[in-house]
Formats: C-alpha cells, sequence, structure tokens
C-alpha cells in the first residue's frame, strides 16, 4: 500500500539540547566542520544513514540517546561552545560593514540555489554558483536578501536502464523535513503572497525561509490550499512542465519574489534593499512589480523605469541565444493586458521590454538588460560573447561599446575544500582562502604531506565511486554475484581524471570517445594507467543528452576497461565534492566559446588538481601555461566532426604525453616532483582568483554599490531626480534625429606622422533641438582595418570651443598617435547626462556618415 499523504514529524529536543535546533536551521553547518563533527557524535551510526543530514539526524535519533545526552556535560560544552561560536559569527561585523555608504540591503533573485545536498534546490552550475554567492556574502557580511521558489519535487534524481538509458524520479520532498521556517504574521498566521492571473485565477504562494548563514533565503511555496490543483502545482518541480508552466514560475518568482521580501521586512523590521539583482532572466518580472509600486505612488511609467533600473542589476549566463527564455508575446499580452492589466502599467510598454528581432516573441534577458542600468556576464570571453550577441539592444554601437561588463565566477571554498587540505594549512584557512590572502603559504608544506593528502583524497573518492556503482549496478538488475570485479574497480594509486557536468550537447561529453582505441590505450598503459570518473545528468527532456550519457555507459560497461572508467549516476552535491577533492585532473572540453565560465575546475584547482581544458570560460582568462593544460581548439574548421576530431586528438596527446608522464615521473621517494611543482604553483596561482570572496567584493565595489548610489540619487527629494531625468531622456530621444557630425578637420599631422606626436581635432555638431550640455562628443583613435574599421579602439573627449546660434557647435581636443602602423580616428556623439551610467545607455549615436576627416597612414 502507498500513503496518501507524507509528511515529516519532527523531534522534541530536551531543553539542554534546544541549541541544537538552532544550529540545524542554519545552513552555515553545511560549510563548518565543527558544527558537522557535533552532529555526528549526537548517533554515528544513525549520522552515517541518513546522508550526514542534520535534519533527518534529529529525525531519526532515539529519543533515549538525546536523554543520554542531554546529561553528557562534555557534550553540553560542545553544544553551548557550537552555539556561541554561530552567534558569534552572526553578529560580529565583517569586510562589508567597512564599506562607505554601501547599499543597506541587497535582493537576490535566482530560479535555484545549490546550498547543501540536504536542500536540493538545484540542477547545475547556475544554482550551485547562486549556493556559493550566498555563503559568500555571508562570509563577508554583505546583507543579501535572497529570492528563490520551494520545489516540491526538486529538479530530479538519476538512475541507468540496465540499457544505459537515464531516468528520472522525483522523490516529494516535505517542508517539514528540511532546515526551513514558515514565515509568519505577527498574530502567527502563515505569509501569503498573490500573483493575479488571467480570468480573475489567483496564485497564492506561502514562505519559507532557509537561513544561509547571515543570509535569508526565502522560497516561495504554491503547494497551499487556497489553491486549485493546476496553481498548486506551480512549485512541483524545478524546469518542468512546458511554457504555460514556465511562465507560472517565473511570474511567482519575480513578481511573488518581490512581494515576498516586502512581506519579510515588514514582519521582521529588516531595512528594504535598495538594490535587485536579477541572476539570469528567469526573475526578470521582479522589474514590473517594482514598476507598479512606484507608478501606483504617483510616477509615471517612465520615470519609474528609471528609478528601477538605476538600482537593478542582471548578470547572464548564457553564451547561446538558445539559452534564453523566450515565450509568446500573446502570452504575456494576456498575462498583464485585458481584465489582468495593471492600471498605471501599459501591456505595451511591457511588450516592448522584451521585444527581439523575431516579431511576437518576448525575450527575458532583453527585458532584463533593458530593466537594469548594470549587466556583466560570468567570465572575461563570456562577457566578450554577451556584447556581441546582444549588440542588437544597442543599435549604432560596435560590440566593445555594449555596456555588459563581466565578473568571474568564483567558489566558496570552506564548501569545496578537502578538510585534509584544510588541516593540513591550518586553522586559519578558511578564512585566508575569503580574504585572498596567505596562498604563499603552501610553498611551506612538504611535498609528502601535499603528495599524502592527495592519496588520501583520491582513495576516499575511489572508494566512494565503487559503493555507487555497486548500487548502480544493482539498481540496472544486476545481481550481487556477478559484481565482484567493483571491489576493483578504480585504482587508489592511478591517474585520476574528473569529468562532471549538465550533458547539453555543446559540453561534449562524449569526446572522449571519438576514437575509442586510443582512449583504451590511455585507460590500460601498463606503464602510466589513467581512469576517468565520470557524472552527469541530462535534462529530463534532452534526448540527445540522454543518447550521449548512453554512449558513454555502454563504454564503460565494456568488460575490458570497466575497472578503468565508470558513469556515476545521480550527479548532486555530495557527490561534486568527492569529485573535485579526488581527482587529479579535472577535464573540461566545451565547443569554444559556448561555456559561459564553468566552475567545478575551480573547485578542483583549490583541492590542489589541476586542469585540463579547452580554453573557454574561466580558464581561458587564467590559465597561465604552468597551472595545468590548455587543449587545443580547431576553431577555424567548420565541419563539427572534423573539429571535434582534432580536438580529441589533441586531447589523447596531452593525456598521454605531458600529464600521464609528469603524473608517473617519480623520485627515488616515489614523490612526482614535476607534478607537485604545477599543484604548488595552481594554489599561489589560481587560489586568491577563484573564490567566491573575491567574486563578492567585486559584485559590492564594481556593481551594487554603484547601483545603490545611482539608486538613491534618482529617488532623492520624493523622486524629482527621476522625474527630471525622465524627462530629458524623452527630449534627447525626441530631438536626436537632428543631431549629426557634419564636419571634423585635422591639424598638426603633418607628412610622416611619427609616434608620440599628437594630433589636433576641431567637430562640427549639429545640435538640432539640443544642448551642448546634452552630447558628449568623443574622438575614437587607434588601429584600423583592412576595410578602414576601427579594431578596439582608444577615445578622448573633445571639449566645447565656439557654440553659434544655428544650432550648431564646434568641440575640440587633441589625440595622441601612441601607436606605430595604419593608424586612424573618427569622432562620435552620444547623449550625456549626470546620472548615465555608459555613453551606450540610451542606445543613440551619431557618427560622421562618411568617413571625414579620416587619416589612415601608417605612423614611425
Amino acid at each position: 500500500m502507498r500513503a496518501i499523504r507524507r509528511f515529516t514529524v519532527r523531534t522534541v529536543l530536551p531543553p539542554e539540547l534546544a541549541p541544537l535546533g538552532e544550529l540545524v536551521h542554519n545552513l552555515r553547518w553545511s560549510w563548518h566542520p565543527e558544527t558537522l563533527d557535533l552532529f555526528a557524535e549526537v548517533d554515528p551510526a544513525t549520522w552515517d544513514r541518513v546522508g550526514y543530514d542534520p535534519v533527518a539526524l534529529l529525525g531519526a535519533v532515539e529519543a533515549s540517546r538525546l536523554r543520554e545526552l542531554a546529561a553528557d556535560r562534555r557534550f553540553l560544552r560542545r553544544v553551548a561552545d557550537a552555539a556561541d561560536d554561530l552567534h558569534e559569527y552572526m553578529t560580529a561585523p565583517r569586510w562589508y560593514q567597512t564599506i562607505p555608504d554601501a547599499p543597506r540591503a541587497i535582493a537576490y533573485f535566482s530560479p535555484e540555489y545549490g546550498i547543501a545536498a540536504a536542500l536540493p534546490q538545484y540542477s547545475g552550475g547556475l544554482g550551485i554558483l547562486a549556493g556559493d554567492h550566498l555563503k559568500a556574502a555571508s562570509d563577508l557580511g554583505v546583507p543579501i536578501l535572497a529570492v528563490g521558489l520551494l520545489y516540491r519535487h526538486g529538479y530530479f534524481t538519476q538512475s541507468l536502464s540496465p540499457e544505459g538509458w537515464q531516468l528520472e524520479h522525483y522523490p516529494s520532498l516535505d517542508p517539514g523535513g528540511l532546515p526551513l521556517t514558515l514565515l509568519k504574521e505577527q498574530d502567527g498566521t502563515p505569509v501569503r503572497v498573490t500573483v493575479s492571473l488571467p480570468e480573475q485565477r489567483p496564485l497564492y504562494a506561502q514562505v519559507w525561509v532557509a537561513q544561509v548563514g547571515r543570509v535569508p533565503l526565502l522560497l516561495l511555496d504554491s503547494d497551499v490550499a487556497e489553491n486549485d490543483n493546476a496553481a498548486r502545482d506551480v512549485t512541483d518541480r524545478l524546469y518542468g512542465g512546458g511554457t504555460d508552466h514556465r511562465l507560472l514560475q517565473e511570474l511567482l518568482l519575480g513578481i511573488g519574489g518581490v512581494r515576498a521580501i516586502r512581506a519579510y521586512c515588514r514582519v521582521t523590521g529588516r531595512p528594504e534593499p535598495e538594490v535587485f539583482h536579477t541572476n539570469e532572466g528567469h526573475a526578470g518580472f521582479l522589474g514590473l512589480e517594482r514598476i507598479r509600486e512606484l507608478t501606483e505612488a504617483r510616477l509615471s511609467f517612465d520615470e519609474a523605469l528609471e528609478a528601477v533600473r538605476a538600482g537593478t542589476v542582471f548578470t547572464t549566463h548564457t553564451p547561446v541565444p538558445a539559452g534564453i527564455d523566450r515565450f509568446p508575446a500573446e502570452m504575456i499580452a494576456r498575462q498583464f493586458g485585458g481584465g489582468n492589466a495593471w492600471p498605471t502599467v501599459p501591456v505595451e510598454r511591457i511588450l516592448e521590454l522584451g521585444a527581439e528581432d523575431e516579431p511576437g516573441k518576448f525575450n527575458m534577458a532583453a527585458m532584463g538588460m533593458r530593466l537594469a542600468q548594470r549587466v556583466n556576464g560570468v567570465s572575461e570571453l563570456h562577457g566578450e560573447v554577451s556584447r556581441e550577441m546582444f549588440r542588437g539592444l544597442w543599435p549604432g554601437f560596435d560590440a566593445d561599446d555594449v555596456p555588459i561588463g563581466s565578473i568571474t565566477n568564483g567558489v566558496h571554498a570552506p564548501t569545496w575544500v578537502g578538510r585534509e587540505i584544510m588541516e593540513l594549512a591550518g586553522r586559519e584557512l578558511p578564512t585566508l582562502v575569503e580574504r585572498a590572502q596567505g596562498w604563499e603559504g603552501v610553498n611551506k608544506i612538504s611535498d609528502v604531506d601535499v603528495w599524502g593528502i592527495r592519496n588520501r583524497l583520491r582513495a576516499r573518492l575511489v572508494n566512494a565511486a565503487r559503493e555507487r556503482l555497486r548500487r548502480s549496478w544493482l539498481a540496472r538488475g544486476a545481481s550481487r554475484a556477478e559484481l565482484g570485479w567493483i571491489e576493483d574497480a578504480l585504482d587508489p594509486n592511478v591517474l585520476t581524471i574528473g569529468f562532471a557536468r549538465r550533458v547539453p550537447s555543446y559540453k561534449r561529453l562524449t569526446l572522449m570517445l571519438n576514437d575509442q582505441e586510443r582512449l583504451r590505450e590511455l585507460l590500460l598503459n601498463p606503464e602510466k594507467p589513467v581512469q576517468i570518473v565520470i557524472a552527469g545528468k541530462a535534462h529530463p527532456a534532452d534526448e540527445g543528452g540522454k543518447k550521449l550519457i548512453q554512449q558513454i555507459v555502454r563504454f564503460a560497461d565494456s568488460e575490458d576497461v570497466r575497472h578503468r572508467i565508470v558513469f556515476l549516476p545521480d550527479y548532486d552535491m555530495a557527490l561534486g565534492q568527492l569529485l573535485v577533492q579526488g581527482c587529479d585532473v579535472w577535464m573540461n572540453n566545451p565547443l569554444r566559446p559556448l561555456e559561459a565560465c564553468g566552475t567545478s575546475g575551480m573547485k578542483a584547482a583549490l583541492n590542489g588538481g589541476l586542469n585540463l581544458s579547452i580554453r573557454d570560460g574561466w580558464w581561458d582568462e587564467w590559465f597561465d601555461g604552468t597551472n595545468g593544460w590548455a587543449v587545443p581548439t580547431a576553431d577555424g574548421v567548420a565541419d563539427p566532426d572534423r573539429r571535434d576530431e582534432l580536438e580529441a586528438h589533441a586531447l589523447y596527446d596531452l593525456i598521454d604525453h605531458e600529464v600521464a608522464d609528469r603524473f608517473y615521473d617519480r623520485a627515488s621517494d616515489g614523490l612526482p616532483l614535476r607534478w607537485l611543482e604545477m599543484v604548488r604553483h595552481t594554489l599561489t596561482s589560481l587560489g586568491p582568483k577563484v573564490l567566491a570572496g573575491r567574486m563578492l567584493r567585486d559584485y559590492v565595489i564594481g556593481l551594487y554599490a554603484p547601483a545603490a548610489e545611482s539608486a538613491r540619487a534618482l529617488s532623492a527629494d520624493g523622486y524629482d531626480p527621476a522625474r527630471h531625468f525622465a524627462a530629458w531622456k524623452l527630449r534627447v530621444h525626441q530631438a536626436w534625429p537632428g543631431v549629426r557630425v557634419e564636419h571634423v578637420e585635422a591639424a598638426n599631422l603633418g607628412d610622416t606622422p611619427e609616434v608620440g606626436a599628437s594630433l589636433e581635432l576641431r567637430a562640427t555638431i549639429a545640435l538640432g533641438e539640443l544642448q551642448p550640455s546634452d552630447i558628449r562628443v568623443q574622438a575614437a583613435y587607434g588601429l584600423v582595418g583592412q576595410h578602414d574599421e576601427m579594431v578596439g579602439p582608444s577615445y578622448a573627449d573633445l571639449t566645447l570651443e565656439a557654440e553659434a546660434d544655428d544650432g550648431r557647435a564646434v568641440f575640440s581636443g587633441t589625440i595622441p598617435l601612441d601607436r606605430t602602423g595604419s593608424f586612424g580616428y573618427t569622432v562620435r556623439v552620444v547623449p550625456d547626462h549626470p546620472l548615465v551610467a555608459t555613453p551606450a545607455e540610451l542606445g543613440l549615436i551619431a557618427v560622421p556618415e562618411e568617413p571625414v576627416g579620416m587619416t589612415n597612414g601608417t605612423l614611425r
């Protein structure tokens, strides 16, 4: 028989053990080893059985054991010390509190969060990044309020059929069995937020709070009695259902999320956020909700738009148009029009925000960028890709001028670094890694100690992989009698390569199978064998991704190599930690430049692993030639099969002739000294860079603080600056057709220009109905290509020299002839205002219709 309902009955702790409840419900335990040690002591056997989940532990431990612990003075002292430590962590000033005029609070929205395996609300890199973002914010004291959805079935758990086909399972999650508390009003009733749907249909949600250290994470849950069955299922699973279902989730996340934050701040007295950060386009509707709030407070749509944009940060994670959420425009019109319309927010304006090149489509990334004054990608290369991909939103501007910057992702070291490494480097390491200091101390650790830890971490991975492999084969129908070979699967002394990620086609899970005989030779080499541990999930609707998994599984099932290559199903945070800690090499071979960042290789590096990767994402900017290996790419080859073949063979050659050779090159004492040199260099060169703490500092200094400053400036004096700024933008847009570069003349060039000289420019500009103060005139100069196109130009502002009565003005200035070779210049005009963040913000530019004044000569 099956139960008709499932719920969790929580244990009642003896009063003496009450602090354990506080420790359980703050997810700081997920990165704090001392607290985990305390839970393990409660009941070691039960702790192992529940998979190291503190909530499950307290639900499973016998009452007699709790009474025994309540009388144990030594244990009670440990509980008190842990509670005191948590209190100090939660209240002591940290780095952020030293930043003058920092935002009083920042709202962070993401559709998924990878905090701990015990809270399965993530599918892959986006969620893991969001989880590390919150943990680093907690460590640094950054006052983030995070918002997401509570998925009652999570993403999915993965198993394999006998034929190696991915199977998905959606176990029910009971919030009562998770480290969550329900947000309640002062009278004890649960907080409810409501989003109106077409046909007068309300969507209700309650709000669960996960405390991630100092950061509250608000998770909206539509499984409430007030909803009909369809509405209750809105938060049933992550990335499930069709287009209608996805739209409802994103409406709840964006609109309901803002309303949840308002309720949370009202109930708790926390400060309202000054900055709103949208992690990918899924939460983009939050900007519309904030516009609605302001327009109902007597601002016009345009005035509210400027106030909202000023305090909004948008991070894009996708390097391909196919990865962007797009909805039929009629769906958006139905949601925000007709009887469901917001009186102060015209549906036509909403549709304009999401408009793209293809008519009839509503693009969530386009809306996110139009609603945010600050936009960033997640690595330098991804920033370049994003500027090219979205340049259509800023017509007339070169890709380099598109206002999309980049902050390279980072990882939360205390979550991902092996405990042995932390202990070897001293108890200060969790602080050091977040301060990005102290990494040179790695060179003081002996080779014997470093190699000893690497061996222990590898052995732990091997043992865990064997157990997971055994469970997988049994689930696929094998009998225990035929699984004796698993006792010798993998070898704790063999070079171990890790490969784990989501399985879209561009990540090329099966590139290693391009030449299966060559791969066999590498795996079975008697002198320098290689073993590969693989994990990954395909989206449930991605049949192509499932076929790739099946191909890997079938190869790994082969009797001659199954002890050297394994696929471990159900890739989650727990398996991810084992892999990045235990692998000697982290392999990554995406189709360049389609990896936005990729952070697993960062985690491996912090554990003394070396990267073997295509130069994509973060590896493109931080590979220095000696901290790992870069796989050559065949970028110019149009045939995808030929490209895969070339890059696969480059990968085989690197593994065979460089990676394996160096790993097995041992000194007389058995130590791989040249390998350990690379490990040390990796730790000292990458350690300070790949940290989530570094990433958070970059966000605070580069995006959050400027966004708060802009938001304050526009909201001052009852939003008068927002009103004036909106009026100025409207005036500039209307007058811009009259702005022209009429004439450019140069002086002081001479017949044979030489490097180090300077060039004087005068540009006559037709202003139309504008004033000189409304524009910025710039000289662009530098290298020119074969067709007179400017290549990565520099810019110099020209100053107003004279203003005529006929609507014209003359601007002048000098540009340095600072490079030899082909040199050119031009002039451009862009709108200018103290509240404009970038020259391209308005998407308006005037340049000479002909290359007036262009000098294309050779400098000596």
